[in-house]
């Protein structure tokens, strides 16, 4: 879970590569860094994640059987919310507790 900035977009194929600048880490299995590539299906339920824009996003690292493929994924149905402070202070409380 964490805060980043849209800052590119991109349609590859049946899905859309999003360049996200990570602002902020809520809570993480995998490491970060400050610029991460965040793979979306083109059926996504997820609101549109626009350039400039500032969301917290949980995602999944999706790693292939061959250990070629190395991703940050946000599934469908995954959390997508725009940034605001509330949304980070609910976040951070919820991340806490888990």
């Amino acid at each position: 879970v964490f805060h980043g900035r849209i800052v590119a977009r991109r349609a590859v194929g049946q899905e859309t590569r999003y360049e996200v600048e990570v602002k902020a880490r809520y809570r993480q299995r995998f490491p970060l860094v400050a610029r991460e590539y965040l793979w979306v299906p083109s059926r996504c339920g997820c609101p549109a994640l626009r350039e400039g824009a500032e969301f917290v996003l949980m995602a999944q690292r999706h790693v292939n059987h061959e250990r070629t493929l190395n991703r940050l994924l946000l599934p469908h149905g995954g959390y997508a919310r725009p940034w605001t402070p509330r949304e980070a202070r609910l976040v951070r409380e919820a991340a806490r507790h888990c």
